[in-house]
């Protein structure tokens, strides 16, 4: 069974009037929470790169919020298509997940990878990599207050 842990809104929503600058760094200040809190300790690079750099869609976020839930994969998982309102991040935290959104190639993500699910887009193929071990990322979806967040297609 899919299983979402979502956070309260308040923890990720500002009131008045919001630019997706604003949005999207409270947003990725909490990405950076969970991941920081499921990062081994290593001794860091003279330079950090990048995790993930990925051009967003031009849209007004004003009535927009961001939830962000983990999502669980257990062992085997094989979920149905899908439809997210707005846009989605994800991240992946254990495991490995094979994914296929509509226009792109499908993929198999591990732990620190991200992907992008553009609005509008299909989530084809979501599934644990894994018979054995189970999986887990972390997604943030961008969508108007009240929408629908997952629809099957």
């Amino acid at each position: 069974m899919l299983r979402h842990t979502f956070y309260p809104a308040s923890v990720v929503r500002s009131t008045g009037m919001t630019t997706r600058r604003e949005t999207l760094g409270g947003a990725l200040a909490l990405f950076l929470q969970a991941i920081a809190a499921n990062a081994q300790s290593q001794s860091a690079p003279a330079a950090n790169p990048p995790i993930f750099v990925h051009d967003l869609p031009d849209v007004n976020l004003d009535g927009w919020e961001v939830t962000v839930s983990h999502v669980d994969y257990p062992p085997g998982r094989v979920g149905r298509a899908h439809k997210h309102a707005g846009f989605v991040l994800a991240y992946v935290l254990q495991g490995a997940i094979v994914t296929k959104i509509s226009g792109q190639e499908q993929r198999t993500y591990k732990p620190g990878e991200m992907f992008f699910e553009p609005p509008g887009s299909t989530h084809e193929v979501s599934s644990n990599a894994s018979q054995t071990e189970p999986a887990r990322l972390l997604a943030m979806i961008f969508a108007k207050k009240g929408s629908t967040l997952t629809t099957p297609v």
